[in-house]
């Protein structure tokens, strides 16, 4: 029986008009195991292209014929499938971030770090290879909207983005489109729109999937651990640091750094973030060296970051950083159409987490949802259906609020009566009562609802001394 064929190296081409770094460039891809094939000028270049399909294409920015982006925007006008390698040279970041948003799959900065030179040459062609596996060449807007169009062929990634309408279909258009290289991503939408979804489906249809996925609330993390939180510690380097731990950066390696609410992170460590987004590095607390991140950085935030930055609550460089290619999260007021196909959906969430049948979703429940608001977008909704369910006789569901009324009272907060902390332990008393109710007092369900952990709910259930039918041995099984 004869082995099987070794698969054919991967082709790599090289644009530099030095001969020194040329030929660097090409021994250090050489040695693993590409083919490669190099070009002193954009005119050789083209000739390269036009007798042989490449991988990889690796181009430096400023050549004696005219410029590398010339190289990267006909390469797109031909709807080529390789991936582009911008060169810049050091500081030029108006240059990365051009090339980015032309079409790069990412950019290096001269002079070259030669393990991140490698680093990035395998996923560009990790990416390609996908590409001709699957037969779709370069998917760009017309391809990625008929592949839309075949609900069969939609990523299961995608297709947890419930909703036809069309902002929501040009939403998983741009999504398709921005997977495929490195540039960041800001995400933008109100609060409730989820913006989380958009971030995990981009890293779902790239070619970073089977690789981490690491979500972080900048805003959630105590200013004092943030540099720790990022970028790890080592042993010993403050109190209680027993062992060496890995960081965001360190945690995403090869994946994909989700930065949610980035809008809240405090001038300080926005300087040091920049930094490791321009340099692909950080520095552990403790550590006296550097240690390289491959990261695609994907950011999100409710709040204007243009405003911000002229405000001087953000720095301009880190926002032009993030917001290579951005995407727009539609409100549910500008999606009304997709209200039963989201209806029907978190229903049927909803039961399974009760382990319940899936209610009837009727056309009067449907009438008051329509009328309502819904200024909280997709979590407001999911609140409302859950409490419908909650409160249900059996029979049909019912919304608790009067249709038409605002989600969020613009008369100010109610009144308060006696002391502060009485007051909001009796709100909060109130609200852990209801949620233990509804879940069927399954103190881990009531906890994942609220947003806290098993320990933190058994500790607020003890300190308001809210009784359980059963006593200390309440249930704690996720449903």
């Amino acid at each position: 029986m004869s082995a099987n064929p070794s698969p054919s190296p991967a082709q790599v081409l090289v644009v530099d008009d030095e001969p020194d770094l040329r030929d660097l460039y090409e021994l250090t891809l050489t040695r693993e195991g590409y083919h490669v094939d190099a070009a002193a000028n954009l005119a050789e270049a083209w000739l390269c292209l036009k007798e042989k399909r490449f991988d990889a294409v690796i181009t430096d920015m400023r050549l004696p014929d005219g410029l590398g982006m010339d190289l990267l925007t006909g390469m797109q006008a031909q709807q080529r499938a390789e991936r582009c390698i911008v060169m810049t040279a050091y500081g030029s970041a108006e240059n990365a971030v051009e090339a980015l948003k032309a079409g790069a799959f990412d950019y290096l900065t001269k002079p070259v770090d030669l393990k991140q030179f490698r680093t990035v040459v395998a996923s560009a062609i990790q990416d390609t290879g996908q590409i001709y596996k699957s037969g779709r060449g370069t998917p760009g807007p017309a391809k990625a909207a008929s592949a839309l169009d075949r609900p069969d062929s939609e990523p299961a990634s995608l297709r947890r983005m419930v909703g036809d309408s069309e902002p929501m279909r040009l939403v998983k258009q741009r999504i398709v489109k921005v997977a495929r290289s490195m540039a960041p991503v800001l995400v933008r939408g109100e609060s409730g729109t989820g913006k989380e979804l958009v971030a995990r489906a981009i890293h779902a249809c790239s070619h970073r999937a089977d690789a981490p996925f690491v979500a972080v609330n900048c805003g959630a993390i105590p200013e004092n651990l943030l540099e720790a939180e990022f970028f790890g510690a080592k042993k010993g380097s403050y109190t209680g640091a027993t062992q060496d731990r890995d960081g965001y950066f360190q945690a995403a390696r090869k994946g994909t750094l989700f930065l949610d609410e980035i809008g809240d992170l405090p001038l300080a460590m926005q300087s040091k973030l920049l930094r490791a987004i321009q340099e692909r590095s950080v520095r552990s607390l403790g550590s006296t060296q550097e240690d390289a991140v491959d990261v695609r950085i994907v950011s999100a935030t409710h709040k204007d970051l243009a405003a911000d930055v002229a405000a001087g609550r953000f720095r301009q460089d880190l926002f032009f950083r993030l917001n290579v290619i951005e995407i727009a999260v539609p409100p549910l007021r500008e999606r009304r159409s997709d209200l039963p196909a989201l209806c029907e959906a978190l229903l049927a969430k909803i039961a399974q987490e009760s382990d319940m049948p899936v209610p009837a979703l009727s056309s009067a429940l449907l009438a008051q949802l329509a009328s309502h608001p819904l200024s909280g977008n997709v979590r407001e909704l999911e609140n409302l259906l859950h409490r419908a369910v909650a409160l249900s006789d059996g029979s049909e569901l019912h919304v608790d609020f009067v249709p038409g009324q605002p989600s969020q009272p613009s008369n100010g907060p109610p009144a308060v009566t006696g002391d502060l902390q009485s007051y909001l332990d009796q709100q909060e008393r109130e609200v852990l009562v209801k949620t233990l109710t509804e879940t069927g007092f399954n103190r881990t369900a009531a906890a994942a609802r609220l947003g806290l952990n098993l320990r933190q709910i058994r500790y607020r259930i003890a300190r308001l001394n809210i009784t359980t039918p059963f006593g200390d041995d309440a249930h704690d099984d996720t449903p």
